[in-house]
């Protein structure tokens, strides 16, 4: 069982991170490099790097396509063991078959707790971007992702009309406590430039959970079919 899942989170977790860096290649890059344009030009405007030595990044081009691909399927492969570990869970106490239509359910699911609850108080933020202190919006991140987890689980599989009520609770409370965000919300960029980023980044994030669910569920069917 522990190879069944290591090997489903690996194989998928590669092919969910080639694609989506695919993916972002066409649609999220290029918006990022604008969004740069307008960095660095507020940036030399108000000296803010006068004097000071310029932090290490990768170069636009193959290597920061690169160094996106290996983040992306690092990504990939934790979230990867996340979705196998709940097919196991999910059939180990008396689930239904695990194959690539429900990973995709499962992906989506994946998706809506660690991609789009979280963008609804902050969304994905171009370079330059103002932003409210950085361990509280970490926090609130976390927590969001948790509570929409366990509410999507609960409205799922919980038995009882009480509990599946407490779930839809726990999808509400974070977007009530609400988000840490900037005093003063703007930055360099267009605001027409930062929905289109905000777009395009959640799209990317939708089609990568898809990919990842999808793989993972026939891989973990598979697999284990061979067992």
């Amino acid at each position: 069982m522990l190879r069944r899942i290591l090997w489903a989170a690996l194989l998928a977790g590669i092919v969910a991170g080639c694609f989506v860096t695919l993916v972002q290649a066409a649609k999220v890059t290029p918006l990022i490099l604008a969004a740069e344009v307008y960095e660095t030009a507020a940036a030399s405007h108000e000296h803010e790097h006068a004097g000071a030595a310029a932090a290490w990044e990768p170069e636009d081009g193959l290597q920061r396509t690169l160094f996106t691909l290996l983040a992306n399927v690092l990504v990939g492969i934790g979230f990867g063991l996340l979705l196998s570990g709940a097919f196991a869970l999910r059939q180990g106490l008396g689930g239904g078959i695990v194959d690539a239509r429900s990973g995709v359910l499962w992906g989506l699911g994946g998706f809506a707790a660690f991609a789009l609850a979280p963008a609804l108080g902050l969304p994905p933020e171009l370079p330059g971007s103002l932003a409210g202190d950085l361990a509280a919006r970490q926090a609130w991140w976390i927590a969001t992702a948790a509570a929409t987890a366990a509410g999507l689980a609960l409205i799922a599989f919980a038995p009882r009309p009480a509990l599946k009520l407490a779930g839809i609770a726990a999808l509400v409370l974070p977007h009530v406590i609400g988000a840490p965000t900037a005093p003063h919300p703007g930055g360099a960029a267009p605001p027409e430039l930062a929905a289109s980023f905000a777009a395009a980044s959640l799209v990317a994030a939708a089609l990568f959970w898809i990919v990842l669910g999808g793989v993972g569920g026939w891989l973990y069917a598979r697999l284990g079919a061979r067992a």
